[in-house]
């Protein structure tokens, strides 16, 4: 009988990511309903030196799958080793962090080992039979709705929206167990390969798990005024990003990385400041959950003041720079 969660350690460069310590922390939540045991499962090349900081947040256990042809994140690999391990613990749940990795990784690994999935999850519950209850937006976050799985499927899988589920406070008394996972497939099964991966140089954080996000939209006029919210992501501190809207993307004056929106990344920071966005359904829908947004447009009537919990109608250009001398001064005392 299926019992335990299993939660994927996503790392990248020997580093875990957010996403592993989020979906740890929510499922410890779920293993005090459950009564369950939570278990990791580490994919990679000599990372067993990872594996002991994931017991602190909750890991009663860690499956380790090493080789070589693992280094780096490859679908056909990853879902391999994930679902040869799903079916010998036979977990009841399964969580996956909705990165960019996560949501490639899931639907395969829930086709492979004939799990049901519901994707980009904001919340989760179990219910009085044990079953595991998502909610999830729907209609570009118009509307959430739940999902629950059917009798009989099993694991029941779900990917967590970045930046949404609280990560807990580690507890360092608690430790895992390490336990190593063979690696059944081999390097020439894997047909798709990475030759090479090329890393920016001074990159800030990833947008998906920035706690505070600027972004700028068409009302930025182009491409150098956005050196204005870079100036004022240096003065929010290191876990600040800079975003911006399909219509900055689309002229060509930021690269569709930064793209926030249902057709780009979808972000949940603590703070989103949105300049010159007029504040589009599918801009709306990769930010609406953002627990705190500023709004600065100096239309009065554009859509982003909806959905905005403090708004400015005035020109940018004249905000930006004192809100950017304001925050210093602040940030100083």
């Amino acid at each position: 009988m299926a019992e335990g969660i299993l939660i994927y350690a996503e790392q990248r460069e020997g580093k875990l990511r957010k996403a592993a310590f989020e979906s740890l922390s929510e499922a410890s939540r779920l293993a005090e309903k459950t009564g369950g045991g939570v278990s990791a499962l580490l994919i990679g090349k000599d990372v067993d030196g990872l594996a002991p900081q994931l017991g602190p947040y909750g890991a009663g256990k860690v499956f380790v799958a090493q080789a070589d042809h693992l280094e780096k994140y490859t679908t056909e690999g990853h879902t391999a080793v994930f679902a040869d391990l799903i079916k010998q613990i036979d977990p009841s749940i399964v969580l996956i962090g909705g990165s960019t990795q996560g949501r490639d990784l899931a639907p395969r690994v829930a086709m492979r080992t004939g799990g049901g999935l519901a994707a980009d999850c904001i919340d989760l519950e179990i219910s009085d039979g044990n079953k595991m209850v998502c909610r999830r937006p729907a209609y570009a976050g118009k509307a959430h709705c739940e999902v629950v799985f059917r009798d009989g499927v099993s694991p029941q899988m779900a990917t967590l929206r970045p930046n949404v589920f609280l990560v807990v406070e580690p507890d360092a008394s608690k430790t895992a167990e390490v336990e190593q996972f063979q690696v059944n497939i081999t390097p020439d099964q894997i047909r798709v390969k990475p030759i090479e991966m090329q890393v920016k140089g001074g990159e800030r954080v990833d947008l998906t798990e920035a706690e505070i996000i600027v972004s700028g939209g068409r009302g930025m006029k182009g491409p150098e005024n956005f050196a204005m919210l870079e100036e004022l992501a240096d003065v929010l501190g290191g876990n600040c990003a800079v975003g911006a809207s399909r219509a900055a993307v689309d002229a060509g004056w930021r690269e569709q990385r930064f793209q926030v929106g249902q057709t780009g990344k979808v972000v949940t920071p603590n703070l989103y400041i949105a300049c010159g966005i007029s504040g589009a359904i599918q801009h709306l829908a990769g930010m609406g959950s953002s627990k705190v947004i500023v709004a600065v447009n100096k239309d009065p009537d554009a859509n982003i003041f909806k959905v905005a919990d403090y708004g400015i109608t005035e020109d940018l250009f004249k905000i930006v720079p004192l809100l950017k001398e304001e925050l210093k001064k602040l940030l100083s005392e």
